[in-house]
């Protein structure tokens, strides 16, 4: 009960998660591209900019003010509660993923680290990312966007790295998902809302306002803008071990959110020219190439080439050999006939049953339709490893996930060893037989 009850915990947070932050994304980016698609030839007096649009059977007319009417209207939405409930419910599902089982899903297997020094490490690394975001900004670098966003790239990439080696693969992704966050919601609280609280005051007591706390606010909201995608992956990351998964994990997170944002500046920037379209085709591209470098290496395959030649040369019957001149002058050995070169062994084929009995041990615990694991009141993601037939079918996943990139067990819990991965990575290689 304890275990069911932990997954719809983990549902209801989840899904709280991804509303709230569907909503603030969506609004992040309709006033990038209001912004930035103002008609701002021949304003209205006092205006930047108008926009004429139509969408869903209606036709809108929005204006943009320079700084703020003469009057204020007496209703005005405020845009926060989306920032504010996203951020919350992201760090209440890493309480309930995390936090609750350090030891199995965020210290990475073999790494000495006490659980309650993790999550300090997790909760001290938001604040001291927030806090060396807002430094930067407020310094002179802030005056230098380009190099501004070279230098919070290489820190947040470093931090990636750092995460990498005491955090399993899906807890760093998401920690620097965290700092992201963290950054994002804090310019919403911290900037953004207080230069909009100073206008709106600055109009109500009649005063001229302050030009320079709402251009620092759409500056702040421009860096979450860019931000997004980059946590959009990271929130979908744990879906997919070859990132994660990988002994590189921090390089790819890398790649993949650079590639992200030169997308996004491409979107952010369409409606001035199409001199950034490249990103799009280079940001494809950049996908296959990681796919390519994250795959069974060119080394690994040209090692197993030979194998298999020696493994054809051995099942080659003796009567073939004498009853075919052809055949036998190829099985000749190359060396002399006093010292006749030795044959390759034949490779043993492995049998069903070593693996099955490992894979019954370490890993069906979970993946059963009865797990007898108290974490799970049903195997994860309904994938089940009871029979033959069934582990036959997931003979891909298991590879992925236990032979490639080690991420299960998780936690390693069940203690798999090395010399086992290896017998159920033979075995597939061998071509999954279950005689």
């Amino acid at each position: 009960m304890e275990a069911h009850l932990t997954e719809w915990l983990n549902l209801g947070i989840r899904w709280i998660h991804m509303i709230t932050g569907i909503a603030w994304i969506g609004a992040s980016f309709y006033f990038v591209w209001l912004e930035n698609n103002l008609n701002r030839s021949n304003p209205r007096e006092g205006l930047s900019g108008d926009l004429w649009a139509i969408h869903g059977g209606g036709i809108y007319h929005l204006e943009k003010y320079k700084l703020a009417p003469p009057k204020m209207p007496e209703n005005l939405h405020w845009f926060k509660w989306e920032a504010y409930f996203t951020w919350l419910s992201g760090v209440a599902l890493m309480l309930v993923v995390y936090y609750l089982n350090p030891s199995l899903y965020l210290v990475k297997p073999g790494v000495d680290l006490a659980p309650e020094m993790a999550i300090a490490i997790g909760f001290g690394s938001m604040v001291a990312g927030y806090v060396a975001y807002h430094f930067l900004c407020d310094s002179p670098l802030g005056k230098r966007p380009a190099l501004l966003g070279a230098v919070l790239f290489v820190l947040i990439i470093a931090a990636a790295y750092g995460f990498s080696q005491i955090f399993s693969g899906r807890a760093a992704y998401i920690h620097v998902g965290a700092i992201i966050g963290t950054i994002m919601v804090g310019n919403v609280f911290f900037t953004i809302m207080p230069a909009q609280r100073a206008l709106v005051k600055a109009i109500e007591d009649n005063t001229t306002p302050d030009p320079t706390l709402p251009a620092k606010g759409l500056l702040r909201s421009r860096h979450n803008n860019y931000f997004t995608l980059p946590v959009l992956f990271i929130m979908i990351s744990n879906h997919f071990p070859s990132t994660y998964g990988s002994q590189y994990n921090w390089l790819i997170l890398a790649g993949i959110a650079m590639l992200a944002v030169l997308v996004r500046h491409y979107f952010n920037t369409r409606h001035d020219s199409s001199k950034y379209i490249w990103t799009l085709p280079a940001a494809a591209l950049g996908m296959i190439c990681l796919a390519f470098v994250t795959g069974p290496s060119m080394k690994a395959a040209s090692t197993e080439a030979p194998k298999a030649a020696a493994i054809t040369y051995a099942k080659i019957p003796a009567t073939a050999v004498s009853g075919n001149p052809d055949v036998a002058k190829a099985a000749e050995p190359a060396s002399t006939p006093a010292e006749p070169a030795a044959a390759a062994p034949a490779v043993a084929a492995v049998e069903f049953a070593k693996v099955s009995s490992v894979i019954q041990e370490r890993c069906s615990v979970c993946h059963s339709a009865t797990p007898s694991s108290p974490m799970f009141s049903a195997p994860p993601a309904g994938f089940m490893l009871d029979t033959p037939e069934q582990i036959k079918a997931q003979a891909a996943k298991i590879h992925a996930q236990s032979v490639a990139s080690q991420i299960m067990p998780l936690g390693n819990i069940t203690q798999m060893t090395q010399e086992e991965r290896d017998l159920i990575g033979s075995w597939i290689d061998q071509g999954a037989q279950l005689n």
